[in-house]
């Protein structure tokens, strides 16, 4: 009988590092010191100002109670339709599931696809919350090591070869956390096929669609109009703190998922779902791709500038806003690397430990989530801090 205390799978779900190099660049910070922040993966650029229009005005005509466990029709409307403009797909509304923040939809996704014991297969490095959703669902992720050969992504190859009879799902991200690289409309299609003929579903994470660079993202749906699809406002709408994503399911699944929307959240904020619908507009959209621009000149800047400090950064990230950087010609140890940075020259970075296990030692993540001026500077406290 287990003793009296917290459930075990507590001890299994392990702490958001970059959480904890946040909240210490935070007590740096009230210090008096100039901390210049890379680590978390949260644009720099506040809500447009189209959106905050309508969620002030939201709240002002009282728009503050329940909604559909689904989400607003007008929104799910809304969402349906962009996957017209932008990808060509013709979506049914009914497909679509706004949700409280992208984990939200991962959490529906999981609840729907996963029995205890199951597992879904993930590349490593990857995002580090996917896994632990798992654990508390008393099931787990079969992470496969990833590198530059696949641009951290799994293959259809990687994918049979270690398929096993408790797989139920493959989760992928295009563009990726921590790598920022994309799967093409090619791969995304076989990776379809393949996870189909093992018997398992696809689940393909977009969070980061709008922010690619040189390119423009595929999304699954195009070649697989049966894929799960996970997405949210807070990157490329920059609606963080709205807490707001949404899923794009089979028709067959939503019952289902309707029924667990009810029981584990009740519904997404009202406001802030009527605040979303500003974020298809013209104005919002130009505002959205300035600041697209804006990342891709980051991007650009930063890319040669840590590969000349000796980082390896063998892919060029196509999407996101991160940069995932081998240190070995700096240092073994990227949580000492990371502490030795943010303490001696307050430049706060991710050490690859949040990603996975595969040579999370030998990995930090850099987010080009601060102006032009402060990179210059970050590379100025790289030198410093690397001599």
């Amino acid at each position: 009988m287990r003793r009296q205390g917290w459930a075990h799978r507590t001890r299994d779900i392990q702490a958001f590092h970059v959480m904890s190099v946040l909240a210490r660049a935070k007590v740096l910070e009230s210090q008096g010191h100039d901390v210049i922040h890379m680590e978390i993966g949260e644009p720099d650029f506040s809500t447009p100002a189209p959106i905050v229009r309508a969620g002030q005005s939201a709240l002002a005509n009282g728009h503050t109670g329940y909604t559909p466990a689904l989400g607003l029709p007008a929104l799910r409307e809304a969402i349906a339709a962009s996957y017209a403009q932008r990808y060509g797909v013709n979506l049914d509304p009914r497909r679509v599931v706004v949700t409280p923040g992208g984990s939200a939809a991962l959490l529906l996704v999981a609840s729907l696809l996963v029995d205890p014991g199951q597992s879904v297969m993930m590349a490593d490095p990857s995002y580090p919350c996917n896994r632990n959703f798992l654990r508390l669902l008393g099931a787990h992720a079969k992470m496969i090591p990833t590198g530059p050969q696949s641009d951290y992504q799994l293959t259809p190859e990687l994918i049979e070869q270690h398929w096993d009879a408790d797989c139920s799902a493959v989760l992928a991200a295009s563009p990726s956390n921590p790598t920022g690289t994309l799967l093409s409309r090619a791969q995304l299609n076989a990776m379809a096929d393949v996870t189909q003929r093992l018997g398992g579903h696809l689940v393909v994470d977009e969070i980061y669609h709008g922010l690619t660079y040189d390119c423009e993202a595929s999304s699954v749906l195009e070649v697989a109009p049966d894929a799960f699809v996970l997405n949210s406002f807070s990157k490329y709408f920059g609606m963080t703190g709205w807490r707001l994503g949404w899923l794009v399911a089979p028709e067959s699944a939503i019952p289902e998922l309707e029924k667990l929307a009810q029981n584990l959240y009740i519904c997404a904020p009202h406001m802030a779902q009527l605040a979303a619908l500003a974020a298809f507009g013209e104005e919002s959209r130009a505002i959205c791709e300035t600041r697209r621009q804006a990342f891709q000149a980051r991007r650009d800047f930063l890319l040669p500038a840590l590969r000349d400090l000796g980082f390896g950064i063998p892919v060029t990230p196509q999407g996101a806003f991160y940069l995932y950087a081998d240190i070995g010609t700096h240092s073994s140890d990227s949580g000492a690397l990371c502490r030795h940075l943010l303490e001696n020259q307050h430049l706060a970075i991710t050490p690859g430990l949040d990603f996975g296990d595969y040579r999370q030692h030998e990995h930090v993540r850099f987010a080009y989530t601060a102006s032009l001026d402060r990179l210059y500077q970050a590379i100025e406290r790289l030198e410093r801090g690397l001599g």
